[in-house]
């Protein structure tokens, strides 16, 4: 590929980051079916990869997109006339139950892609469906990183994508904008996926980087909008404030050769002091005002770790009590190895590895390098030597980024080279 080719492709590939959501929102809204928007989606970046290095980059990069999207699509239902008549049915049955609607709606969510989370978060799929489909098809996610966020396999997650797709056809599933009375039941799955596209950026599955902060700044300019939109809603504020303080480490968390630095060992001096504040008044308003949710309970762990002046004055014992209360109303494998982490903090780390080993059989934890690494370091501490390596082997084959395999490497060769 030439230099110009080249600058184009990345002019492509920023484009479509950028205008993904937008794009597959107004090619949803007006052809009402997820499947074409995608294929004739990737069809207009194939087109653009082929015109715009003789061409140059339009001036409306995103117009562009959407047009030549919007004639292949047109194109498409002028050839497959079955494919034409299901699409036309789902307008027929969108235009049905939101008669009238505007192709720019004015409904209450200013954003486009947001809107669209609404949109496919709907009641008809079960929970993880919609947050797994949403994550994959309009997050930007790859089936992997969808799959790393569920604790499964990729093709297990690939299966339940296709099924959540096949069950929004087959139930003629109307892609419309849900009205205020709806948006309550759909906001845990909005919440989620946010959420997840965050955690994706904090620590990436794959590649040569530990942090990916477009994800991390998207997800968290999602939330602000959330916040801005719903301000009562404690869950709301909880998971702003949460990915707040966990964000405000950022500079801290990798070295300058962007090796990953551990908790224990990072300059606070780097940390965002102005979002710790902001996380922290947030996170009064999610614990105040109602029942206490998941998100509220993570952001006050958070921020007793970016108050503490280092790991040996950290407030452990609150941190281990916030855990239990997090294993009530929330339980999951990752929550219940966390506690055991924090458990060691506090009682040491052989109380930590019990908790550790009662994980063993957790299936959700087979797939993922955070069990074995973190019971490698426990054993490490402890002594164990040899089991400690046999765990750090574990945890490099099921490891995704580059900084962690570096640094997991340099453990275990600690271990075989004291």
């Amino acid at each position: 590929m030439s230099e110009g080719a080249a600058g184009a492709g990345t002019s492509v590939e920023a484009v479509f980051r950028e205008e993904r959501g937008r794009l597959l929102a107004s090619l949803v809204r007006r052809f009402g079916d997820l499947d074409l928007a995608e294929e004739v989606a990737s069809d207009a970046i194939e087109a653009a990869l082929v015109h715009w290095p003789a061409d140059g980059v339009p001036d409306k990069p995103g117009a562009w997109l959407l047009t030549t999207a919007r004639r292949r699509a047109v194109d498409r239902l002028r050839r497959d006339r079955a494919y034409a008549e299901r699409v036309a049915i789902l307008q027929a049955e969108a235009d049905r139950t939101d008669p009238g609607a505007p192709d720019e709606p004015d409904d209450g969510i200013p954003d486009e892609r947001l809107r669209l989370f609404f949109t496919c978060c709907h009641p008809a799929l079960p929970g993880e469906s919609q947050v797994a489909l949403t994550l994959r098809c309009l997050a930007g996610l790859t089936t992997p990183e969808v799959a790393r966020a569920f604790l499964v396999e990729p093709a297990t997650m690939a299966q339940r994508i296709v099924r959540a797709k096949r069950k929004i056809r087959d139930a003629r599933v109307p892609f419309r904008v849900p009205g205020p009375d709806e948006l309550p039941d759909r906001l845990p799955g909005v919440l989620r996926v946010v959420y997840l596209v965050f955690t994706e950026g904090y620590a990436a599955s794959e590649g040569p980087d530990l942090l990916r902060v477009d994800l991390a700044l998207e997800a968290i300019r999602l939330a602000r909008i959330l916040h801005r939109l719903l301000p009562r809603e404690q869950e709301v504020t909880g998971l702003l404030a949460l990915m707040l303080l966990v964000h405000a480490r950022r500079h801290a968390r990798t070295g300058p050769d962007g090796d990953l630095i551990l908790l224990d060992d990072q300059d606070r001096g780097r940390w965002d002091r102005g979002l710790i504040e902001e996380g922290r008044e947030l996170v009064v308003r999610a614990l105040t005002g109602g029942p206490v949710g998941p998100y509220g309970v993570q952001a006050a762990i958070a921020a007793l770790h970016d108050e503490a002046a280092d790991v040996a004055t950290t407030d452990w014992p609150q941190i281990v009590a916030l855990y239990d209360l997090l294993a009530r109303i929330a339980p999951s494998p990752l929550v219940a190895l966390n506690r055991a982490v924090a458990v060691a903090m506090r009682d040491g780390p052989a109380a930590g590895l019990v908790l550790l080993d009662a994980l063993a059989d957790e299936p959700r934890l087979r797939t993922h390098h955070l069990y074995p690494a973190a019971r490698a370091d426990l054993l490490r501490r402890l002594g164990r030597t040899a089991e400690a390596g046999q765990a750090y082997r574990r945890a490099l084959e099921l490891v995704g980024n580059d900084p962690e395999r570096r640094f997991l490497t340099a453990r275990l060769d600690s271990l075989l080279h004291p």
